[in-house]
């Protein structure tokens, strides 16, 4: 039995950076403000040639594909007064691709909530444990802090290396390999916007992180001081 308790106690401990960062991870995909600060920061409209109103609607387009059955994405935006189709049949195709790893995130999200959640459940109501429950969470916290300090300077120092070999380990094929002189979808999100949305999910998972285990360390330093004054 206390075998099984160490075991789901570190599953706990290392289910919460899965947790803050496929959280993290999935806001920013559905952030259409994120989508809007890169389009005014690295002058997509001049890039592209497309109105403000067609990137906003280009942004909510990819997100409402993002969070839909479809298979395939197929934009028109307005382009010259014409309608315009935005992406070929190569970035469609990795767009296809691109959705699978959205879907693999937000099952983890899922996974993690749900194991989360019953750990906590079981040791409020089961076994009654609340120094325990928030030492696993300052725990978790330390961990993830950690792993994200290390993810923000390796964003910092090589993004571009770390962003190479997430493609090579993600994808099966070369259809990223896009031509920035013609695949609109490089044109919309540029090597820039990737390492702002980088920085952004790691920041926001950081601060998930500083307020689960500002709120546990809160927690175990009232009950330290309670305990004294109760034995003193």
């Amino acid at each position: 039995m206390r075998i099984l308790a160490s075991m789901a106690q570190w599953l706990f401990i290392l289910c919460l950076p899965l947790l803050l960062a496929a959280g993290s991870i999935g806001g920013a995909v559905n952030s259409q403000w994120l989508y809007e600060y890169g389009f005014q920061k690295y002058n997509v409209s001049q890039t592209t040639g497309l109105a403000e109103a067609e990137l906003k609607k280009a942004a909510s387009g990819l997100i409402s594909y993002f969070n839909s059955d479809e298979e395939l994405i197929r934009l028109t935006v307005t382009k010259d007064s014409k309608p315009f189709v935005l992406f070929n049949d190569k970035e469609v195709a990795h767009l296809k691709d691109v959705k699978g790893l959205v879907w693999l995130n937000y099952k983890v999200s899922l996974a993690t909530f749900i194991y989360t959640f019953l750990y906590i459940v079981a040791i409020l109501f089961w076994r009654k444990e609340k120094q325990r429950l928030a030492k696993d969470v300052l725990y978790g916290s330390g961990l993830t802090l950690l792993l994200m300090v290390l993810l923000g300077i390796g964003v910092l120092l090589n993004f571009d290396q770390l962003f190479l070999q997430f493609h090579l380990l993600s994808f099966a094929n070369n259809l990223w390999m896009l031509d920035p002189s013609k695949d609109y979808l490089i044109m919309l999100f540029p090597g820039g916007f990737w390492y702002d949305a980088a920085l952004f999910c790691v920041l926001a998972t950081l601060g998930g992180t500083v307020i689960l285990g500002g709120v546990a360390w809160g927690y175990l330093r009232h009950h330290r001081k309670s305990t004294k004054v109760s034995s003193g």
